[in-house]
């Protein structure tokens, strides 16, 4: 098992399959690529013609080099052609009955040096292993799509599997140009296993009408900064795998975040599997297709009857970040600003920090002397809300204390003028709870940036049960008109944005404190395999161990969801003192600034 691995052959053509081998060809391995299916099998070599002329082209190979790697790839419709390998990658359909069968036609094939590695993302590799002669050479190689791009492997183990047969594909990886993480047997090994919770838990949302697709999408994409969003990426995965590898998890877990939301089914038995049927949660030009087409859901432009009310002056309450990044936004947009604070030296320093941020735009050629001072002049520094008497739009950004908001709020109803739309930016309470505090419930709405207000372009618009249309239909045109993406959700616990991303990292800590994984390969595994910009414990200590856990109670107070309880370890951190970056030690340690 410890020999080079020169000669692989891979089992299953489809497109895993197929950018498998062309992983190994272009690195110099002899692949025999292994398929029933006739057509499969051309299909590989014509994928595999066409990415190596785009290479030719392109000038990252010559034609001679081209011609190499081609002869380095032959195929075959019997598992006898096997015979020769030294490790065989099976990537067959993912169900038990049909890589059990391989694994033990294999048997009486290879050598029994031979390494036997499943490429599922959802099934027991102890259990595949298990029908195998030789459980002590069969490992998981789960290469994520489109393997060409993607640098991440997981390198599974389960309790049968020989070190040195570890040893030997871990190495392979590498040569291979990608990050080997290594993991335990579990359904959905370390980035499917947090990745489908995730995607599960937006069909949910999606299938309660909390929120559009649309909206859902684009919360996770602009908030996150995720290449895709939660319904597009089901689609492209196949919504009957995304089933498949839930199902696999709930069976393990038992965790009802893992049990397949409904519509995964329907859509499923309906033949509705997203790309590859051409329907999935979104529409298709074609099966297969990558373009999206309207359909009855898709919203059409000008469809609100509902007009806003006019907009000229913004009062921001509050002296944090947030509260001068807010600010710092309606100026730019044109508007008059009035920041007030408690007390004038808070407002003074507060517009200093806009003036800080807004000369570091004009360093970097993002925006002229002239804008920025002009910028600074519509703000306005006040020492309390008095100031905003004659404001059309009062948002404030306060401490993340609901006493602390409804009381002013219960300030900003007797200061504010009739019609004035008052909006909070709470990332976690309700918004009804401070719009019943004033004598215009109607007027109140969320309006929720995201950190840092200037550069990120989502905002959640939180509507009550209570908020009137126009209130709602002001808020919309002034997202419009200072380049915000508005996504419409309604008053419960995390909006979007937090009700699927803090789950997610709350699973990342279940993992490590169950000894699953390290914090290294949980963030690698997620960047590598996920596209996430940053690792889940990363992120963590970014936001703040304290304010992560605060928002993790208020989402399992809202849904009592045991799956939802959080992470002891993310309690005892916090009782600790380890809150993050902001005290120099979180998960990681931290130079204090």
């Amino acid at each position: 098992m410890d020999t080079p691995l020169s000669t692989i052959a891979v089992v299953g053509l489809g497109t895993m399959g197929t950018g498998i081998a062309e992983v190994l060809i272009r690195a110099g391995r002899e692949v025999i690529g292994i398929d029933i299916s006739e057509a499969a099998a051309r299909q590989a070599v014509a994928s595999l013609e066409a990415s190596t002329a785009r290479a030719v082209r392109r000038e990252r190979i010559t034609e001679q080099e081209r011609r190499d790697v081609l002869a380095r790839f032959r195929t075959f419709g019997d598992l006898q052609a096997a015979a020769d390998a030294e490790l065989v990658i099976e990537v067959v359909p993912e169900t038990y009955e049909i890589k059990q069968q391989v694994f033990r036609e294999l048997d009486a094939i290879v050598s029994p040096t031979t390494i036997l590695a499943t490429g599922t993302n959802a099934l027991s590799v102890t259990r595949l292993a298990a029908e195998s002669q030789h459980p002590e050479r069969v490992l998981g190689l789960h290469f994520f799509n489109p393997a060409p791009a993607m640098k991440l492997v997981e390198v599974v183990s389960s309790v049968l599997t020989a070190p040195p047969a570890v040893a030997s594909v871990t190495r392979l990886a590498r040569e291979l140009g990608k990050e080997p993480v290594a993991v335990g047997d579990r359904p959905g090994f370390v980035a499917d296993g947090l990745l489908f919770g995730y995607l599960n838990q937006a069909a949910a949302m999606y299938e309660s009408n909390y929120a559009s697709r649309e909206d859902i999408d684009a919360a996770m994409r602009l908030g996150c900064g995720l290449p895709m969003g939660p319904l597009a990426l089901l689609d492209l995965i196949g919504i009957d795998t995304a089933r498949t590898v839930l199902e696999a998890m709930y069976t393990s877990s038992h965790d009802r975040l893992h049990a397949p939301a409904p519509v995964l089914r329907q859509l499923s038995e309906a033949g509705l599997t997203g790309r590859k049927a051409g329907r999935g949660f979104y529409t298709y030009d074609a099966p297969g297709g990558q373009d999206t087409v309207p359909d009855a859901l898709t919203p059409t432009a000008g469809a609100d009857t509902v007009a806003g009310r006019p907009v000229s002056s913004v009062g921001v309450a509050g002296s944090g970040t947030m509260a001068s990044g807010i600010a710092e936004v309606f100026a730019k947009a044109g508007y008059a600003v009035v920041l007030a604070a408690r007390g004038q030296e808070k407002a003074d320093t507060a517009k200093a920090r806009i003036a800080t941020s807004l000369e570091r735009s004009v360093t970097k050629g993002r925006l002229t002397a002239g804008a920025r001072d002009e910028t600074l002049a519509r703000i306005t520094a006040a020492p309390s809300t008095d100031a905003f008497a004659a404001v059309d739009l009062a948002v404030e950004a306060v401490a993340e204390d609901l006493e602390i908001k409804r009381e002013l709020f219960r300030t900003l109803d007797k200061v504010c003028k009739p019609g004035a739309v008052l909006a909070t930016t709470t990332s976690s309470l309700p918004v009804v709870a401070v719009a019943r505090v004033t004598s215009r419930p109607e007027d109140v709405i969320g309006m929720h940036f995201f950190n840092p207000a200037p550069a990120m372009k989502l905002v959640e618009v939180v509507r009550t049960v209570l908020t009137s249309n126009e209130a709602h239909a002001t808020v919309r045109e002034v997202c419009a008109k200072v380049r915000k993406h508005p996504v419409d959700c309604g008053d419960r616990a995390g909006f979007i944005v937090n009700a699927l991303l803090f789950p997610y990292l709350n699973n990342a800590v279940k993992m490590v404190e169950e000894h699953y994984a390290s914090l290294d390969d949980i963030d690698a595994a997620m960047k590598l395999g996920g596209g996430y910009p940053m690792g889940p414990f990363e992120l963590l200590d970014v936001v703040g161990l304290d304010v992560s856990l605060a928002i993790e109670k208020v989402l399992h107070g809202e849904f009592r969801d045991p799956g939802l309880a959080p992470a002891p370890l993310l309690e005892h951190l916090v009782a600790a003192g380890c809150l993050g970056r902001k005290t120099g030690r979180g998960f990681r340690e931290h130079a204090r600034r």
